[in-house]
């Protein structure tokens, strides 16, 4: 699963990717500091089920830390968006490119509202970020009907001879974009248009269909970032004009100074944490006593940097995951090699078993039997979906 980090240029993209990644992508105060796409790994987290056992685990893909799992969820930060992008203005094309297999988009806005469409500095709450959220959709809406649009009538009418069903005759045309049956088949109850008639549809029906797939297929929370620079009264707003997508105020650049710190040791913090604490005061210089005031304020303000939220509210809550544990003896809870828990893998809510065991390996997904529920050792049919936090045994033929 991949997640996209967009927007316009200079609104905090690389600061919030850097901290949730430390990969430490260039950075600065004016527009295409970012040239092109980063790519990085940065994680959820889960409660560990080796806690309700007392027995500690042996992780191998999924790190745990005090009894918390950090479940790796890859990311890309995409080149800040200017207007005109689905045109190719500012290698508009080439950017949006870069997004077609991401599974949802976190959105960093100015939340403070001074930065232009075209990523300069501005005075502050000149701009309006709820404009920027619609911006994008924009973009990208026209993006995809383009995509749509091309040679579309001799396609449609060659679908309509064939007798294809619409969902199928859209999903060859957005081959690239990686769009599944499921989501298209909402977007078709979602628009206003005769969906087996495609050769009736108007550039104007297009659009909207572009519009319901992109809102089935690639959900979007919006990150409103510089939260520490505007009041809270603005945030509320935004989140009403923006409704029903959900925002989240960060703070990026307080998020990043933390993480470094912990990692040189000068703080005690995890990420997500409501606070944090100094673990040798006497190696701070003024300048970092200051800055690490500020951000104390700013945590207890917000209760947090709001950054691994937002994160996590993208995975769980706009793409619908869960974290489930394959093991090989579902009463220890142990693999082949007698590691406790060793794995934990994103999945999408509703997973049937079968499906995971094709995740864990495609010969198992092949010769399913059945599965174990590592808790309740029920055997579990191929078609049972799984909880979030499952520890599940899959059995299968040799």
């Amino acid at each position: 699963m991949e997640v996209g980090v967009v927007g316009k240029p200079n609104v905090g993209k690389s600061t919030l990717f850097n901290a949730l990644t430390l990969l430490d992508v260039p950075m600065a105060p004016y527009p295409f500091t970012t040239i092109k796409p980063n790519r990085g790994v940065s994680a959820v987290r889960t409660a560990c089920p080796h806690t309700a056992r007392g027995t500690p685990c042996h992780p191998g893909n999924a790190k745990c830390v005090n009894g918390v799992r950090w479940v790796p969820v890859s990311l890309i930060d995409v080149p800040g968006l200017v207007p005109g992008a689905h045109e190719g203005k500012g290698l508009g094309h080439q950017f949006l490119d870069e997004l077609r297999a991401a599974d949802g988009y976190l959105q960093v806005v100015d939340a403070s509202g001074s930065t232009t469409a075209e990523g300069e500095p501005a005075p502050p709450g000149t701009i309006d970020p709820a404009k920027e959220v619609e911006w994008l959709e924009e973009e990208m809406v026209r993006w995809v009907a383009g995509i749509l649009g091309r040679d579309f009538m001799r396609f449609a009418r060659s679908a309509e001879l064939e007798e294809s069903a619409p969902e199928e005759f859209l999903q060859t045309r957005l081959t690239g974009l990686a769009i599944g049956i499921p989501a298209i088949m909402a977007a078709l109850r979602t628009a206003p248009i005769d969906r087996d008639k495609p050769s009736t549809w108007t550039e104007g029906d297009r659009y909207q269909l572009a519009q319901a797939l992109l809102r089935s297929a690639r959900p979007r929370l919006v990150a409103a970032n510089k939260c520490d620079r505007t009041d809270p009264a603005r945030l509320a707003e935004l989140a009403t004009e923006v409704t029903p997508l959900p925002v989240v105020p960060t703070c990026a650049e307080a998020e990043l100074t933390l993480r470094r710190a912990a990692r040189a040791g000068l703080v005690k913090y995890q990420p997500g944490d409501p606070a944090f604490a100094l673990v040798d005061a006497a190696r701070l210089n003024d300048a970092q006593r200051r800055a690490l005031h500020e951000i104390e304020l700013i945590v207890q303000r917000f209760g947090s940097t709001g950054v691994q939220e937002a994160l996590e509210r993208m995975v769980f809550g706009q793409l619908h995951q869960i974290i489930v544990f394959p093991v090989e003896d579902e009463v220890h809870w142990t693999d082949s090699k007698g590691r406790v828990l060793p794995d934990a893998f994103l999945m999408p809510a509703q997973t049937p078993a079968r499906q995971m065991a094709y995740r864990v390996h495609s010969d198992l997904g092949e010769n399913f039997i059945r599965a174990i529920d590592g808790r309740t050792h029920r055997a579990l049919a191929a078609d049972h979906p799984l909880e979030n936090g499952a520890v599940v045994r899959i059995v299968a033929r040799r």
